[in-house]
């Protein structure tokens, strides 16, 4: 089943169950209120979120509008948990060669993972807010997975049994922020703004046999001011699925139901299939040229991330943002110039 989060004036919005091509959509109201109250008792509620599913889909929903991207919420506007891992190697390995560094053996063995921000994560269609463009605007198309409660000490296999909901992410960085962020030892927090979600959620059965050991085998599509710039395969490069990376992250502790766990910067071998951030664009150039030529985002610039399913349809609907200065308006561009290692920032 695929579920949205509809906004309604509140901070949590209304949950939403949405048919599989995305065209009609129900209120969950009567089942479950909100997306964390489904977590919170899934086994109870989801059956009955499914039934409410196959009539939707049947046709014969008495009470089905047409879905509109516009009006979601992200899927959990506020979560108790969002940890991005970057599960693909060869983003890493990109950091080291355009730095001249060897990439480090231990991220063969331990997936990488940042706690970002939960309180306050953005809807499809929100704008990209920033202040002043010489922080260095990028994008950065992910997956998610939405959990379950997870036990301390569970195994990959053990983990993975509690994944119930998948997602897009945009998860935005500043790039000239990060690298001094990083030297405090501290790692991100002013280089991370929001982080934007999928409009829809969708359970792994949607994804049929894409969805194989913890990856999906899909290609995330990325267009950058309409040209497209990514069409990388999620599944055979990322390096540790997801449930390696959610035990890794419970490790030392629990994770509770409506944690959300990102993917990282989808990224592939093939230089051929684009890119699906700027500062893997700007890597590149500097293996190849020297230097890094491309230039991160300005205001009124647009990113598309998409990912389609064997048939052709979109599997989580689009993030479609634009870049803006707060409150809407659209800022002179800055003046100052930077060629400064920001890319070599190892991150998601």
């Amino acid at each position: 089943m695929k579920l949205a989060t509809y906004k309604d004036g509140s901070r949590d919005g209304q949950l939403v169950v949405v048919s599989r091509d995305l065209s009609t959509a129900h209120y969950a109201t009567g089942v479950a209120d909100t997306l964390q109250a489904a977590l919170d008792d899934w086994n109870f509620v989801s059956p009955q979120l499914q039934d409410l599913s196959a009539t939707l889909n049947g046709g014969k929903a008495r009470h089905a509008f047409s879905f509109d991207p516009n009006m979601c919420m992200a899927p959990l506007p506020r979560a108790y948990q969002w940890a991005d891992g970057s599960a693909y190697l060869n983003h890493l390995e990109l950091v080291g060669k355009a730095n001249d560094k060897d990439m480090p053996e231990a991220y063969l063995s331990v997936p990488l993972v940042y706690q970002g921000g939960s309180d306050d994560l953005q809807g499809a269609c929100s704008p990209i807010e920033v202040s002043d463009l010489d922080w260095g605007v990028d994008f950065e198309a992910e997956l998610a997975v939405i959990t379950g409660d997870v036990p301390q000490g569970v195994s990959a296999d053990e983990a993975l049994e509690s994944v119930r909901l998948l997602t897009l992410v945009n998860d935005v960085s500043l790039r000239y922020l990060i690298p001094r962020e990083l030297t405090t030892g501290f790692g991100f927090f002013q280089g991370k703004p929001a982080t934007t979600m999928g409009p829809v959620a969708v359970t792994p059965d949607e994804l049929g046999e894409a969805w194989q050991d913890g990856r999906v085998h899909l290609t995330m599509q990325v267009q950058w001011n309409g040209r497209k710039v990514g069409m990388c395969d999620a599944g055979p490069e990322m390096g540790f699925h997801f449930g390696q990376i959610i035990a890794h992250m419970c490790k030392t502790r629990r994770a509770r139901a409506g944690t959300i766990v990102g993917s990282g910067t989808i990224s592939n071998k093939d230089w051929s299939r684009g890119y699906s951030c700027i500062a893997e664009k700007r890597m590149i150039e500097k293996v190849q040229d020297g230097k890094a030529t491309t230039q991160f985002m300005q205001y009124g610039d647009t990113v598309r991330i998409d990912m389609k399913g064997k048939d052709g349809q979109s599997v989580f609907g689009a993030i479609e943002q634009t870049v803006q200065a707060p409150g809407g308006s659209v800022l002179p561009e800055s003046s100052t110039a930077h060629d400064v290692a920001a890319d070599g920032a190892t991150h998601a």
